[in-house]
């Protein structure tokens, strides 16, 4: 297992919850975009977020944007998904994604080479 995501729970609306994304001690993470995804029961997979390999690049997708923070921590080899006012619309299982090279997207999930086991999160109303 290349990726190991992590920090998921269960938390009341309006919580916040920090999601983390590990990777194994031969990764080679530095030459790595991560994401991360979510997916909802009887749902499409759906992009939350990604940071570049160079850190100097963030995005998100709708539903993130203004609510959730990404950053990484190369020195950890960890990427963090920092989540605040969260919504019951938010349950999913969250996992963390991998591209070699510098850029990312929330849009293309085949672009990703590694995958994390996903991390429940659940959010209570």
């Amino acid at each position: 297992v290349q990726l190991q995501a992590s920090g998921g729970g269960l938390v009341q609306t309006g919580g916040s919850l920090r999601l983390s994304c590990a990777a194994a001690s031969g990764f080679r993470f530095d030459e790595y975009a991560i994401a991360w995804f979510r997916q909802a029961p009887g749902k499409e997979r759906e992009g939350v977020s990604c940071v570049s390999r160079s850190d100097d690049s963030t995005y998100y997708g709708d539903s993130a944007r203004g609510r959730f923070d990404i950053s990484r921590d190369n020195a950890k080899k960890t990427v963090y998904l920092q989540m605040n006012s969260l919504k019951p619309e938010d349950t999913a299982v969250y996992y963390c994604a991998a591209v070699p090279g510098e850029g990312c997207s929330v849009v293309s999930s085949s672009i990703y080479r590694y995958w994390g086991q996903g991390t429940q999160v659940t959010v209570s109303s």
